[in-house]
Order: C-alpha cells, then structure tokens, then sequence
C-alpha cells in the first residue's frame, strides 16, 4: 500500500506531505501506528520530515497518526473514533472520504499524481481536544467523578433523607414491623427496576446531562420527554422543599428544649427553610467541587450517627429512657409490634406507603449529574444498584431495631414507674416491665413511644446528638443533591427548547457549565413550597411526580426492547422488558393508590405538556424508540395487508402524481392532496434527466419533503432518475409503493404548451397516457387555465414533458449552483404559493360529466372531495348523456343508481343536445389547430404514405383525420356545452376519450385541448380502469 512522506517543504518551513506508491507487504501490530515510522514494508502511515522544533513535530506526527489508512488505500481510513464522536463536546468534527473520492482515488492518489487533492499539510488537520487546551490559556479542566463519589454516595445522600429519622419509627408504630418490610420491600422493587431500566438506556449510547429527562426525551422523543422533564425538574425542587422542611423541624424542636423559639411552630419553620435553603444555594453556586467536599462530610456523618444508633439499641435502658418507652431488645415489644396499629384518618396502608416512598427516590442523583460523571456507562449501574441494596439493608434493620426495643405509647413521666408488685389495672405494654402508662394511653395524651414521637432514634442511640447531627447530614445532603440535580434537569429541558420562555434557563457558566439561572428557579420554587411548612402535604406530592417519572424510565427501556431497533444495544445486560413494563404499570397503580386526585392532577399535567409539543412539533430527530415502534408497525400492517385480497369497498384511488418538484406545482399537490388526505397513498414524483441530477443539490430532496410537510400535505416524494419522462412515469408506476400500498392512478398536469413543444415531447407525453391505460391504471389530468407552475426561475428543475422546450437567455453562462436545494430553498420557502384548492369553495358547485362508465372513479373523486371542510358545501352536479323522449327515465334511473350508492347527489341533469353537430367557428378553430400536425399526403404526389410516417410518426394522416372526424366533432360539442353549463363552477371532472392504438399523438393532444379550453375553473380529465370502484352491495 502507499505511504504517505514528506517530499516538499513550504517556503514558511512546514513540511507537506502527499502519497506515494510506494508497496510493500502488509504488517499487522496490536499496537499504534508510529506516525514517524518510514520503513519499507511497514503499514500505511504518515510521516513528516525532520524539523527544529521536535516537540512539534511530535505532536504533529501523533496528530497524523489518527489518519492512518486501511488496508486497501491511502485515502480509504480505517475505523476510527472520530467519525462516530461528532457530537462530542469541544471535538471537531471530521468525516471520513465519500464513496466519489474513494472511486476517484486512483486518478488522484494511486498514480502519485500531486494534486491538491493528494496532498496533506500537517497543520491542515484540526488537532485533538488536548492539543487545542494545551495551545490555548491553562484552564483548571472540570471536575469529574468516579462511581462510587459521583453515584453511589450521591444516591446513599439523597434516598437517606428526612424521613429516615422523622417518620420511619413513626410509619412502623402505624404498620407493624412486617407491613414495615412490606413498604420497604415492594418500594425497593419499584427503585430496582427502575435502576435496571435506567441502567440499560444510560449504557445504550453517551448520556450527556439532563439525567432521567434525557433518557425518556431520546428514548421516547420530545412529545413525552418534555413533559416529563418539566415534571421532573419540579419534583426534585418539590425534594428539596421537602428535606429543609424536616431540618427545619428538628431545628426548630431544638429551639424548644433550649426555650429559644422565635415566633412560632409554623413560622420558626418557614424562617429556618428560607435560611437553609439560601445557604444550600450559595454552596451550589460555589460549583460541583464544594458541593462534592459537602456532600462527603454528611455522609461521614451519617455514617458515624448510624454506628451510634445501632450500638445504642444494645445498651440496657437507664429508667430515663424507660419512662419514653425504651427497653432495649425484648421478644414481648417485637411480637407485638409485628402487627398494625391503624390510628388517625391517615392510618392506612396505602396512605403510609405514600408518605415513605419519597424516601427512596433519590436513586437518579447520580443519573442527574451524568455530565459530571468521568464514565458514565460504567458508573450509573455499579453505583445506583449499590446505593439501593446498602439503603434498603439500613431501612430494614433501623425498622426491626425500633420495633423490637421501643412500646407504642409512653407518656415520658419518670413517676409512672410502678414501685410494687401490683399492675392491676394497667393497660399497655409496659405493665410487664414495671411502668404504667395507662393515663396517656386512656386519654390519648401519650407524647412519647413510637406512634407518638419523631425522636425515637435519637432516644435509642448511644448519644442523642449525634442522632440529631444524622438528621442534620441526611436532610441537608438529600435538599442539596435535589437542589443541584432539577436545575441540570431543567437546563438540558431548556437546550431542547421545546417550550416557550424558558430558554433563558439554558446558559451555562463556568468550566462545569453550572446553570445558575435554574439555580435561581429552583430556589425560588422551593421557598415557595417551604412556606407551605407541611411535611406529609409535600410528600404526597412528591410520591406522584416521582411515580410518574419512574413509570416512563421503566417505559422507555420496555418500548425500546420491544420495538427490536438494531440501535438498541446496552452495554447493561441484566435487565427484563417485562420486568420494566411491571415497574411501569405498578407505578400507575401506586399513583392512584397513594393520592388519586394528585394523580390525575399529574396526569392532566403530562397530557397538556403533551399536546403542545405534540402540536408545534419541534424540528429534533433522536432517533427515539417511537419511530422504531411506527416502523414495526408499519411493516407489519403492510406485510399483513399484501395477504388480503382486493375488494370494492375498500378501493381508494393510490395516486402517482408527476409534479417534478413539488413546491413548483402546488396546484396539482392541492387537488390531490385534497382527496387523498387521510384517505389513500399519495407519491409526488419527481423524474430527474441528465441536467436535473448534476444541477440538484444534495439535500433537496430533504427540503422538498419539508416543503409538503410545511404544507400539511401528506404525500411521499420520489425523485427517479430516467432518459426519458415516458420511461420515468412507467417504472415509477411499476416499482413505487409496497405490496398493496402501491399506486393505482397517475395523475398529472395539461401540457397546454403542447403545439410550442418538440414532437419528441408531445410523443413522450401521450405515449406515457397510453401506457397508463395498457398497465390497467386510472388516469387523472389537472388542467389550470393559468398554467401549473409558480416558480419560473427553476426552469431547469422542470421535467421536459411538460415545460417549453426553448432554451432560456445566458443558459451557457449559467452555474450549475445556480439551481442547487440551497438557492431553491432560498426562493422558495419564504411562502407558501395559495392555489384555488386552498380556499373555501362555499356553495359552488362541482359539475361532474359522467360520460363514459370507467367503474365509478369519476364520481368517487368528487365524494371525497366533498368530505373536506372548504368543499362541503359545494353542490355535486352529475351530467349524463340522453335524448329528450327518456330524458326523465334517464335522470330517474341516474338519481335511484346515485342513492344505491349512497352518494348524496341529487343534481343530476341530462344532455339531450350532445348529437347536435358544433359550431362552425369551434370546428374550425379545432381544425386549425391540428393543421401542424397533419400530414396532407393525399395532397404530395409521389410520396408514399409510409415514408412520411416514418418521418413524421406524431403527424395526422388524411385518413386517420377523416376516420376520426366524427370523434372529434363530438369532443368538440361536449366543450360547447360544458362552456355554458360550468362557467362558474368551482370544479369540472369530465371523462376523456380512451385512445385507439392507432390514434396519433398530436390527435390526442388536440382532443385533449379541445375537450377543457374556453373554461376559467380547473378541469379534471378522469378515466378509472374500467373496474368497480363502487358498489351497492354489503359484500
């Protein structure tokens, strides 16, 4: 293969380089290639003379090394990360070579021919990410974590909340130690798949911030990701309201011991949440480091509390501890703590479970700061899953202990200690171990035990304020982890920009790009709910937007599994699909179980966030797990649907419509679009000649697509490549579609240029008119007095078929470019041309000239006009040949065939004068406007006919022209009479002749021009295939 050397050095001292043919035998290493290595026989590679400056020309030759070629040519790469990594932050972007390079490699490359296109400065090639921050001014690089700080603490942090020490002695008084594990259990289950499913989309590609929002926006696209962002991101400020409402709490408690109360309960609280959570934001602005250290020294903390309160609970109870219920591990407490005690209108299992679950959502902390993450795919499973296991063990083990040493009731008072033998009429558990709380329990005035107190941790430790030091760490590490995490949720919600007004959210700062904006909101939101100072209120709330969220985790990895997308490859293994669709539906059912009206108050969030994105329809492509889903069913519905056999009733006419570009015929992509919308199959083609391909830019057809979109037509587009428009419209009749979604109707527009158009064109049009007709399709012919196209700068997009055929001034002179999709968008997407099939047709009326029976296609197309909103009230008149002695058994039997078909067309009139012969001044006009095509070769003395015929195969003969008079005569007289009986209608559909084989081209264009000229409405030429295409019948 050829290597690439240094051969010419530029005036400046850089040294260039360019292929040779240089071959030797390939060698395969598992190492690099050496950039300076130039010895023959090695591998492809790049090398660079030697230069003064060595540390350059190393980083040069590390530089050149990431090009190294394949084994087949220098110019052919090989795999490498680059090309896949474009969306990488801080990394150009660099493609490798497109097949026209590689075909023309040998020309340029393989004969060492020194072009500019064989060769390579080195400084040419952008350098590396490292190269570009070692060049530029020395920044500290962000922070970045491992799996264990950057996850699985975060997560231990955050799912350790406020509850742990405030309400999960108190939900055990209430449920009993089993429903306790219960809770606990099915509320592990529910963050274990969902740590599963997340698991499995954060290793199915680079997640690169915006955490749980992200995975459900690429998984299942905008339409359900942004709602569930917005949803999200509030209920992690709801989180964080939440965990300073409980620091308050047990500040604001400790206030009270020392008699230190500032105003009251209530309002201590609101003052002390409005304090922390201002300084929780000032740490956070300090950026990730400092919130990283914070987070660290609550976690010692916690660490150090929990040791206390386990060693706690095996030091025998003093009497102190006695008298608040406290005795220590006993079999009689545990046994009867087992069982529940319901108590109050929140006693219940469900309303229990609800206010517990938010203390396990904190299981996406770690998923939230993915950005911060050094590796991500590697990190999120191994730390999620760790902090779930290790934070269920402690929820077990904190409930059994406090169930097993602690009685319910306790009324505090050291005096109630019995000092005899006599226990008569004591009531309670603590009778047996010599106290006697049977005042409290009677009068319900207990103030101490488990169904009673928040404290009982604290009273159960070795030392009371170290337990209290463990609610300070894990309230304020679970508000500061959901304080850093919604505003990151949200900043990535506002890049996408799928809503209005919050894009001011979306900027960044600094090295770790902080989104101190959402900081701010999130700030904001949560003293707004702070001042609500009611824990179980928040919670509820919380428990919902949660639920909601996991449900759509544990959705997207299903519908991702289940639609088989061959994009869908996580790295993470261990999952199930129906596991997730479990986790998913258990967290709807939970939902209405916890707080029924918060769910659907949730629920009416999601659906309206959804509509709205739904309706603007944002301009992203992320290749969600939604659009494999409509392919699969889209496949399936058609291989299912080439099973079924054709019936009548079904029958929709499939159109083909020849509109070249589309954007340049929007008349014809009205009409169609008009009948066919919601309805039937709808391909606009485009058929390319030799000048079209090398004038069209590489993305017009993407921008042509965007244009009917634009214009809510519902149509495909293909282009076709042919010599000819003849060839073109008959192989894309034959080859466009799939199985029964293929098309059965060409429709086109009037070449109304024809007698200015070249023979060749004229054939080429009728010629595509027959062999519509002998390939069985039906035909439609769109006939605008004022011309089809719109856009005549275009005319060289324009298929020759239907365009002037002279050539425009300063065609030589003209570009290539000058027609290239970038110009056409240009001029054409400013506006969207209005034709007449955009306006409101009011009550005009429809005429349809039913004068051949084609099988009923001529009054199916004007029906299904009428079921559109600006033709509904338009009035179908149906004209039908006869003569005056049955002019009323005509119309009668026309209305009763009408009504068995269910169409509601009562106008239907009959034309009794159709034999009369035309006037004189039409049949002259007719017959001078096929005097260009006619032979005369009666007139030419010994000329055969054959010859001229030969040289003239468009023309008229005399004796086709005689043999065909009558036809003609006829075709004229039918526009005498649609003349005066559809001056103002909206719309003519009239049925065309069928041409004879031996019918000649300019005869047929003659007809065609004769049967709609003089007409200021559209006229339809329609001619179904002779098939039924309406029935009366059921089957």
């Amino acid at each position: 293969m050829g290597q690439v050397t240094s051969r010419v050095r530029s005036a400046s001292g850089i040294p260039r380089v360019h292929f040779s043919t240089d071959e030797g035998p390939p060698r395969y290493s598992s190492h690099h290639f050496d950039g300076r290595s130039s010895r023959p026989g090695d591998a492809p590679t790049i090398t660079v003379s030697e230069i003064d400056a060595n540390s350059l020309a190393e980083r040069r030759g590390s530089r050149m090394e990431l090009r190294r070629a394949s084994f087949y040519s220098t110019m052919d790469l090989a795999p490498q990360l680059e090309h896949y990594a474009s969306s990488l932050p801080r990394q150009q972007t660099r493609s490798r070579p497109s097949l026209e390079a590689l075909r023309k490699a040998y020309e340029d490359g393989e004969l060492g021919i020194e072009a500019a296109g064989s060769q390579v400065e080195v400084d040419s090639l952008p350098p590396p990410p490292d190269e570009e921050a070692a060049d530029g001014p020395k920044e500290k690089a962000p922070v970045r974590f491992g799996w264990i700080i950057g996850v699985m603490v975060r997560c231990m942090l955050n799912i350790w909340g406020v509850i742990l020490f405030l309400r999960l002695s108190w939900i055990t008084s209430q449920a009993g130690i089993l429903l306790m594990w219960v809770i606990i259990l099915m509320s592990s289950a529910v963050t274990t798949i969902t740590a599963l499913s997340v698991s499995a989309i954060a290793t199915n590609g680079r997640v690169v911030s915006g955490g749980a929002y992200f995975m459900i926006s690429r998984s299942l696209g905008p339409e359900i990701g942004g709602p569930i962002g917005m949803v999200f991101s509030f209920a992690n400020a709801l989180a964080c309201a939440l965990n300073t409402v409980g620091f308050a709490e047990v500040v604001r408690d400790l206030l009270k011991d020392f008699d230190s109360q500032m105003v009251d309960d209530v309002n201590d609280v609101r003052i002390i949440g409005i304090l922390t959570v201002t300084t929780l934001l000032l740490i956070s602005l300090a950026g990730m480091e400092w919130e990283s250290k914070t987070q660290i020294l609550f976690f010692i903390v916690l660490l150090v509390s929990f040791a206390n309160y386990f060693v706690g609970t095996f030091i025998p109870a003093p009497k102190e501890k006695q008298a608040v219920g406290i005795f220590s591990y006993q079999s009689d407490i545990f046994l009867t703590n087992l069982m529940p005690d319901w108590r109050g209108p929140q006693g219940n299992f469900f309303q229990m479970f609800a206010i517990f679950f938010p203390s396990a959502t904190g299981i996406l902390s770690g998923v939230n700061i993915c950005g911060d993450l050094k590796d991500p795919m590697s990190a999120i499973p191994k730390g999620t899953l760790m902090a779930i296991f290790w934070t269920t063990f402690s929820y077990l083990a904190i409930a059994l202990t406090a169930g097993a040493c602690t009685v319910r009731d306790a009324s505090g008072n050291i005096t109630d200690f019995i000092t005899g033998n006599s226990t008569e009429g004591c009531v309670g558990l603590g009778c047996k171990y010599g106290w006697n709380f049977t005042e409290c329990i009677q009068s319900q005035s207990c103030e101490y035990g488990l169904a009673n107190s928040v404290k009982v941790l604290g009273q159960l430790s070795g030392y009371y304020y170290l337990i209290t030091a463990g609610v300070f760490a894990a309230s304020l590490s679970s508000a500061l982890g959901f304080l850093v995490s919604a505003p990151k949720v949200f900043q990535c919600l506002c890049k996408d920009n799928l809503y209005p007004y919050i894009g001011f959210f979306a900027k960044g700062y600094g090295k770790n790009n902080e989104p101190l904006r959402a900081y701010l909101l999130c700030f904001i939101i949560s003293i707004a709910f702070i001042l609500i100072a009611e824990l179980n209120t928040i919670a509820a709330l919380i428990s919902n937007f949660f639920l909601c969220s996991y449900g759509l985790i544990n959705f997207s990895c299903f519908h991702a599994s289940i639609t088989n997308s061959p994009g869908w490859r996580p790295a993470f293994h261990y999952y199930s699909k129906w596991a997730a669709l479990f986790g998913a539906v258990i967290s709807v059912v939970l939902m209405f179980l916890f707080t029924w009206w918060a769910a659907l108050v949730t629920f009416g969030i999601i659906f309206f966030l959804f509509g709205y994105v739904n309706y603007t329809k944002p301009k992203v492509n992320w290749g969600s797990s939604v659009q494999a889903g409509t392919y699969n069913m889209a496949l399936s519905y058609s291989v299912a649907l080439s099973g079924v056999e054709d019936h009548v009733k079904n029958f929709r006419p499939q159109c083909m419509v020849l509109t070249g570009p589309p954007n340049q015929r929007p008349a014809l992509v009205d009409f169609v679009g008009a009948f066919t919308k919601h309805v039937s199959l709808m391909v606009c083609g485009d058929i390319l000649t030799e000048q079209d391909r090398k004038t069209r830019g590489p993305k017009t057809t993407d921008w042509l697509v965007k244009w009917l979109n634009q214009r809510k037509v519902r149509s495909f587009y293909t282009p076709f490549s042919s010599d000819s428009l003849r060839e073109g419209a008959r192989f894309l009749l034959q080859a466009s579609g799939l199985g029964k979604l293929k098309p059965n109707t060409l429709v086109l527009g009037f070449k109304s240029n024809w007698r200015e158009s070249t023979p060749e064109t004229i054939e080429d049009y009728t010629n595509m008119i027959y062999d519509t007709f002998d390939s069985n399709f039906c035909l439609c012919i769109l006939r605008m007095m004022d011309g089809q196209d719109v856009l005549d700068q275009f005319d060289s997009e324009v298929n020759s078929g239907f365009e002037p055929d002279e050539p425009t001034e300063n065609e030589d002179q003209q570009s290539p470019e000058r027609d290239s999709a970038d110009d056409m968008s240009d001029k054409g997407s400013s506006d969207q041309v209005k034709t007449v099939f955009q306006n409101d047709q009011g009550k005009k009326t429809i005429d349809v000239y039913w004068i051949a029976d084609d099988g009923g296609l001529t009054l199916l197309v004007p029906y299904l006009l009428t079921r559109r909103k600006r033709w509904r009230r338009s009035k179908v008149r149906v004209f039908i040949l006869g003569d005056e002695q049955n002019m009323e058994d005509g119309r009668n039997e026309m209305l009763a065939l009408l009504k068995r078909f269910r169409l509601d067309f009562n106008d239907v009139i009959v034309m009794t004068d159709s034999e009369k012969r035309p006037l004189t001044k039409n049949l002259n006009r007719f017959v001078e406007s096929v005097a260009p095509f006619r032979l005369y070769d009666e007139q030419q003395d010994g000329v055969s006919l054959q010859g001229l015929r030969q040289d003239f195969p468009w023309k008229i003969s005399d004796k086709e022209f005689e043999a065909f008079k009558l036809k003609s005569e006829r075709i004229v007289r039918l526009n005498e009479i649609i003349r005066k009986n559809s001056q103002h209608a909206a719309l003519v559909l009239v049925s065309p002749p069928v041409p004879q084989i031996d019918c000649p081209s300019a005869l047929y264009m003659a007809w065609l021009e004769a049967l709609t000229c003089g007409l200021h409405c559209p006229v339809v030429l329609i001619r179904g295939n002779q098939q039924n295409v309406l029935t009366f019948y059921c089957q």
